[in-house]
């Protein structure tokens, strides 16, 4: 017999309550609990007391030890997309359960037919959300090769799995996750329950039969993905695709990835016939100005394996209203915070009654320690109205004390700023043991304390 009943499910975490409660006991987040219908099939389940000794029961796997495991080179599938196989680290895993989550508009999609035309393999295309000749003009747009690209428009993902079984693709790629749904559950498609049924299905289809399978999730205005957080649990990867609407450019970031780091980075522009790969962000990232002004220092900063130089930009004014202005753009307010506090407190400059504004060129978010040294610079060099000799780099963590920290990969920075034709790098000089200054074309100088590179820049 079957019994339907009803759940709330809390949409922060994927707990289950058989009430409705106004703060989560799990995530502690508020009014997130949904009421959900759940269709359970009661005869399938086992009795009471199964698994005690001298009872009849089925046939189960038997545990293996671990080193009778044959432990082979995970196969990958290596796309014409090197930006793609960079934050997949490495290619497609065979067998792999990918979500991609985005801003609407953002070019998910875009990006995803894309990599399906350009894939020399077969690729089934489910959409959801937009008919065959929606996609057929987007295709014709993008360029390609159309001719491995099947187009299904389908919302059942039982179906889809039954049609691919036959069809037996190279990957599947299903826009969008929200828009698909079970027969067996009474639940509206986007519903929690059903995404995590969807999710589940792919997976154990994926698993079965060694075929990708990419997944596009919507996110909601918090910029996190829809749904119950189990979805990031059951997929293998996780990819945040995003980027301002007032720039060209957009970033592949790595989420989760139980098949590479999590580090990673990949960076496009948007341009009329498609998602073009940057495979040099430094040149793009750097501001071109002819002369040089205050406020404006570059940064050696490291995403991945990936080294860049990027620019910052500060600007220190008065507070004309009474309360000092804070903003920050591409870079944690509570960190910028921090450095004006051991600007102040450690050097001694008035930061206090000023508004300060900060900005990453080029509309990236970074996240790396290494740019403080960096926007310490920025932030002096509009203060004392000084501008910073071109051709000079930085790249040091600030710590509270004011002394300039270490980072990793230094050696992968300095060529960078060697490569780009910059003349003076600025560093901690912790990072100095054990590198060979020589081989460098570079001129590098270190410092171990903030007092330090204010007497050498700035008097």
């Amino acid at each position: 017999m079957s019994k339907v009943r009803k759940v709330f499910i809390c949409s922060s975490c994927g707990a289950q309550s058989p009430k409705w409660t106004g703060k989560c006991p799990s995530c502690g987040e508020w009014n997130t609990y949904q009421e959900e219908v759940l269709q359970r099939d009661t005869s399938a389940e086992p009795g009471r007391n199964a698994w005690k000794s001298g009872t009849p029961h089925e046939i189960l796997p038997q545990p293996i030890a671990l080193p009778d495991i044959q432990s082979n080179d995970t196969p990958r599938l290596v796309t014409s997309d090197d930006e793609l196989n960079r934050v997949l680290g490495g290619g497609i895993v065979r067998g792999s359960l990918v979500l991609i989550g985005g801003q609407p508009g953002i070019g998910k999609s875009t990006l995803l037919l894309q990599l399906a035309l350009q894939l020399n393999a077969k690729v089934i295309y489910v959409s959801g959300e937009e008919s065959e000749e929606q996609i057929k003009m987007r295709a014709d747009r993008l360029g390609g090769n159309p001719s491995q690209c099947y187009i299904l428009t389908e919302t059942n993902a039982t179906r889809i799995c039954t049609i691919a079984i036959d069809f037996q693709p190279d990957l599947i790629i299903a826009d969008s996750i929200q828009t698909l749904s079970v027969p067996y559950l009474d639940a509206m498609p986007g519903s929690i329950s059903q995404i995590r049924e969807c999710a589940g299905e792919f997976q154990r289809f994926a698993k079965s039969t060694h075929i990708p399978v990419f997944l596009i999730g919507h996110i909601t205005k918090d910029g996190t993905l829809a749904g119950p957080k189990l979805l990031e649990h059951i997929v293998d990867t996780v990819l945040q695709f995003e980027g301002e609407q007032q720039y060209t450019y957009r970033i592949l970031r790595t989420l989760k990835n139980r098949f590479g780091s999590t580090d990673e980075m990949g960076i496009y522009e948007m341009q009329a016939g498609g998602l073009r790969q940057v495979s040099n962000p430094s040149e793009l990232l750097l501001s071109q100005h002819e002369e040089t002004l205050s406020g404006s220092a570059v940064a050696a900063t490291q995403e991945g394996m990936r080294p860049m130089l990027i620019e910052t930009q500060a600007l220190v004014s008065k507070a004309v209203y009474g309360t000092p202005q804070r903003s920050a753009t591409g870079f944690d307010l509570r960190r910028l915070s921090m450095l004006l506090a051991v600007l102040e407190k450690r050097g001694g400059l008035p930061f206090g009654q000023r508004d300060v504004f900060l900005n990453i060129a080029g509309g990236i978010r970074v996240d790396d320690p290494g740019i403080d040294l960096a926007i310490v610079a920025a932030l002096i060099s509009s203060l004392e109205d000084v501008p910073i000799p071109q051709k000079s780099c930085f790249v040091g963590e600030v710590g509270l004390s004011g002394e300039i920290r270490a980072v990793n990969r230094i050696e992968q920075r300095i060529q960078e700023a060697d490569r780009l034709g910059f003349e003076t790098i600025y560093l901690s000089k912790y990072n100095l043991k054990g590198l060979d200054t020589q081989r460098f074309g570079i001129k590098i100088h270190s410092f171990g304390r903030l007092e330090e590179l204010y007497t050498v820049l700035f008097t």
